[in-house]
Parts: C-alpha cells; structure tokens; sequence
C-alpha cells in the first residue's frame, strides 16, 4: 500500500508514469469511465477548499467511482476532539483511499500511519501540497515538452505558498533548473529550503523584489496569493497584499512563449486584463488538475490501464 504525502515520495520514473497517464486520460476519457467501479474516495477536508477537493470528487465519478466525506471540520468529529488517528482508523472501512486537508503540518502523514488505505495529502499548513504540483507538473510539461533547463519564476508568497515548496522540492530532482524567487524581504522562502534544497543541490537561483527586472528571463511564471489565513496580523497582510500585481502592462515584458500559471484562488495579484492572453495557462492548470488526480487514484489503487 502506497500513500502520497510528499512530492518526494514518487520517484521521477514514477512522476513519469502518472504524468504519461494523465496524457492518456485526457485524449481519450471514456476508456477510463469505469476503471473505479465499486470504489470509493473519502475527502476529509479539515481546511476550505474549492479546487483541490471538487477535483479528487470529479475525478472519482469521472473514474466510476463514489465520494464521501467532510468539508470542514466543523462538520466532522474533530470538533467534539476527535484525533486525526481516530478519524482515519474509522474511515478506512468505509472508503478505499482518502483525500486530507488539514490545516496542522504532518497531519496527513500522521494519518497514513494509523490507515489501512491509501492517504492522499491535499495539503497540509504551509507545507505540502503534492497532487497541485502533479497539476503544475503536468501543465508545464504539456506546455514546455520537458522540465530539463527551464527558468521559472515563483512570485509573491513564498514563505508560506506550500504549493511553491512542493513544486521547488519536485524541479529540483530535473537538470539544469533555474529558479527566480520574487517576493517582498517579509515573504522570501523559507531558510530550510534555501539551505536544504537549493544551496545543498547547487540548484542556480537569485532571489530579487522587483517582478518587471526578471520577466524576459522567464519560461514560466508561477503566480502566487499572499494568504491571509497564513497570518497572525491583520496589518501585515494588509501591507503585502498587494506586493506584486501582473497586468497587461507587465505582460509585454514577457516573452511570446512565457506562460503564466498560478495554484488559485486568485484575489488581485494578476489583473482579470490578463486572463485574455493566450500565454495565461492557470485555469487550463486547474482542468489539467482532475486528470492527474485520476491518474494518481488509479496508481495508488493498483488498478489496471484500460488499452485505449
């Protein structure tokens, strides 16, 4: 049995395979209709979500399968106290894989360690969010062909973006990643990752404030909200809300063949002007996130590729 709490835990020959198969599954979805007959999928939301959770429960019924669970934690147990070991012990003999959310660091791994089915993390506080960077992946490697020796740059929050740390922790394992890393001094990346990561793996990087200097360098701009919920005080996030802010303007900086992703939701740091330039990829990014959620649920099942 295989859970999926780190993007780490997948080797690359295994990012790979998913990734080839949610290539599969996208051109030709009937051939998959029914490959989870009979299964179901618990989604065990602790924490808001639109995007992550609609897509596991899209992708189970696209499957054939069947959804169940919470989308607060108001709604579940956990607010009469109930432990995350508890809860998982109990659904897995109602589901066959779960999906979590949780707002607690660890959460999710902590889970895997009392399940008795597959635990998906769907991201768990500032650190983790593997099924959006298999999203990201996939959407860059349909866009780009390749990972090898693209420049992408992550702007805004990148202290505690944990889709950025996910998708930093995955690029690096490819060769000749560049990484431009744009934030205000207060939201910079963590010095773990700065130091276990990238200065470990001699990864090239330059961490710089000002997003116009280092759009023509760019193959992808990678797009980021400042939380509001990752704060303590509501006068700072009022300050850096508004750090960084892409427009039609800022775009011709760019290159023809830069494109723009970004994990959603949006608030104000890319213009609505822009979602009309063919180079603005995010809500393709977030389609692109029911397919390789399909294609992650089959691998963690062990379930059979249908011949298409």
């Amino acid at each position: 049995m295989r859970h999926l709490i780190s993007p780490l835990d997948l080797s690359t020959d295994e990012l790979k395979e998913i990734l080839d198969l949610a290539d599969r599954i996208i051109e030709h979805p009937e051939a998959y209709s029914s490959v989870c007959h009979g299964k179901k999928l618990a989604t065990l939301f602790y924490e808001p979500s639109t995007r992550t959770r609609l897509s596991f429960e899209a992708a189970m019924i696209n499957l054939g399968g069947q959804v169940l669970g919470f989308s607060s934690a108001d709604s579940s147990s956990a607010a009469k106290g109930e432990s995350v070991a508890d809860t998982i012990r109990v659904i897995s003999s109602y589901a066959d894989i779960c999906a979590m959310r949780h707002p607690k660091e660890g959460a999710p791994y902590v889970a895997s360690q009392f399940s008795s089915i597959p635990v998906i993390n769907a991201g768990d506080g500032g650190h983790n969010h593997p099924t959006q960077t298999l999203t990201d992946l996939l959407t860059i490697r349909r866009l780009k062909k390749h990972f090898d020796g693209i420049t992408i740059g992550f702007c805004g929050d990148l202290k505690f973006g944990r889709t950025v740390h996910s998708l930093i922790n995955a690029l690096v394992r490819y060769d000749n990643i560049r990484f431009i890393l744009i934030s205000p001094a207060e939201l910079k990346i963590p010095s773990y990752l700065r130091e276990e990561v990238l200065d470990e793996k001699k990864i090239e990087y330059k961490e710089v404030h000002k997003l116009e200097e280092v759009l023509p360098e760019l193959d992808i701009l990678y797009m980021t909200r400042v939380q509001r919920e990752r704060f303590f005080n509501e006068e700072d996030y009022i300050r850096l809300r508004d750090s960084f802010i892409l427009d039609a303007k800022k775009m011709e900086l760019a290159r023809e063949d830069m494109f723009v992703l970004h994990p959603l939701p949006r608030v104000n740091e890319i213009a609505t002007e822009v979602d009309q330039d063919p180079r603005a990829k995010y809500f393709e990014q977030a389609k692109n996130g029911v397919y390789v959620r399909m294609a992650l649920i089959m691998k963690l099942l062990n379930l059979e590729v249908p011949v298409c």
